[in-house]
């Protein structure tokens, strides 16, 4: 494994074979490198992930699985996946060979993970990230087992605590939204319980006097539109909405001036919205609550309307009932007494 002087740039190189996935032998040469031991570092890195060795640092695995996934999941995935790894993982895990890893290290990451001020569903999903990357590695790069599972997870699947609007507080709040586009984003969103990937997808002939098409979603990465397919399969689908609501609507897209049939009716961007919340709920002086909640806010509404929760999950878009089920049974308190009283006049 030599590596070579370039004495013009006063910089080392490396230069060598190795053997791609498909069996053909390939030449690899890089320069640039400040000293002769970087040089070596990068080839020995290099060669041990075409090798699909257990020697490769945990970065290393990394950038083969961020690769790998690229290809079959959605952008704003990625995008998440990506944010958690480089700035969750990496920092504790990433100069580590993937052999190296004990349940020690991982249990002292977690530890350092508990002491922040993540909710514990956040530090759930971070914890199933580092899960999913050793499992690949487990998987494809026959690491013998995976610590990060053998230690066991933390934090929690779902908040303790799940904060809504009642109708109330919404009407209270709503009063005070003085902007055209986010009075009726939020009233869509209130009496809709779309996501807001899905609110800011819509487009002129997705209206109808009773329905929203829901086919696509939106998001900025990188200073770049993308649309693409909803979340999952159930989640293109037809949402009914009340008249008033379709009224308003149409109200609001007739002022927008030469807008396109299949052009985006609303152009904020999603901080706009997060500040036009917190503004006017202070305002209001009603509970602070997210964006997302107001999905929230709608499945309770639905909830006390005592519609049944397979009608709410086709509703939302869940690709499970038992999604919605694991959500939102909390709001069902008084389902297992009414239970108990039926079976009790069954029995006169």
């Amino acid at each position: 494994m030599p590596a070579y002087k370039d004495e013009e740039r006063k910089t080392w190189f490396v230069s060598f074979y190795f053997t791609d996935f498909n069996g053909d032998k390939k030449k690899k040469t890089k320069r640039g490198f400040k000293t002769k031991k970087e040089a070596l570092e990068f080839e020995r890195e290099f060669l041990n992930q075409k090798q699909m060795s257990t020697d490769m640092t945990f970065k290393s695995l990394t950038e083969e699985y961020l690769a790998d996934m690229e290809t079959r999941l959605k952008p704003s995935t990625m995008n998440g996946k990506k944010h958690i790894i480089e700035l969750k993982l990496i920092p504790f895990f990433g100069k580590l060979k993937i052999n190296e890893i004990t349940g020690i290290h991982v249990r002292k990451w977690q530890n350092e993970l508990l002491k922040s001020d993540y909710s514990q569903t956040y530090i759930k999903t971070i914890h199933s990230q580092l899960v999913a990357i050793l499992n690949y590695a487990v998987k494809y790069y026959n690491l013998d087992k995976n610590h990060a599972s053998i230690v066991g997870s933390i934090g929690k699947k779902s908040a303790e605590e799940m904060n809504f609007w009642t109708l109330e507080e919404f009407k209270n709040f709503i009063k005070f939204e003085n902007k055209d586009d986010a009075n009726i984003a939020f009233k869509i969103l209130f009496w809709s319980g779309i996501r807001l990937g899905e609110l800011l997808a819509i487009t002129p002939q997705d209206v109808s006097e009773t329905e929203l098409n829901i086919n696509k979603s939106y998001i900025k990465l990188k200073g770049e539109d993308i649309i693409s397919s909803p979340k999952t399969a159930k989640s293109k689908r037809v949402v009914t909405i009340p008249f008033f609501l379709y009224n308003e609507i149409k109200d609001y897209i007739s002022k927008l001036y030469d807008l396109r049939e299949n052009e985006r009716i609303f152009k904020f961007s999603r901080a706009y919205l997060n500040l036009e919340l917190k503004r006017c709920a202070e305002l209001a002086s009603v509970k602070k609550i997210r964006v997302h909640d107001l999905r929230h806010s709608h499945a309770s509404l639905l909830v006390n309307m005592d519609i049944n929760i397979l009608t709410i999950a086709e509703h939302l878009g869940h690709e499970k009932v038992e999604t919605t089920w694991n959500i939102y049974s909390h709001l069902y308190p008084n389902k297992q007494l009414e239970i108990a009283q039926k079976l009790e006049i069954l029995n006169k």
